[in-house]
């Protein structure tokens, strides 16, 4: 018996477009991300004046396995020098 109406649930499911990825269950990249959540609060919620740190979160998660490694210029990073630390 088929429904109609606006209370129908959707069946197709796409998947995201850069598939997924697992979650930090073991807070390898947590200083990282909390740098991240710091710079935020403290430039009121402006990303752009804290893309250097998100880099480094980026980093952290790439080279432990938490995210494919992909190029900086395909994650928005193609502009930006080089960060040393």
């Amino acid at each position: 018996m088929s429904q109609t109406g606006p209370f129908i649930r959707v069946t197709t499911v796409s998947a995201p477009l850069k598939g997924s990825f697992p979650l930090d269950h073991e807070g390898t990249c947590k200083l990282e991300m909390l740098n991240y959540m710091v710079c935020l609060h403290e430039k009121k919620q402006q990303n752009s004046e804290c893309r250097h740190v998100a880099k480094d979160y980026f980093e952290c998660r790439m080279n432990h396995g938490l995210m494919d490694k992909e190029e900086w210029q395909k994650l928005g990073y193609g502009d930006s020098k080089e960060i040393s630390k």
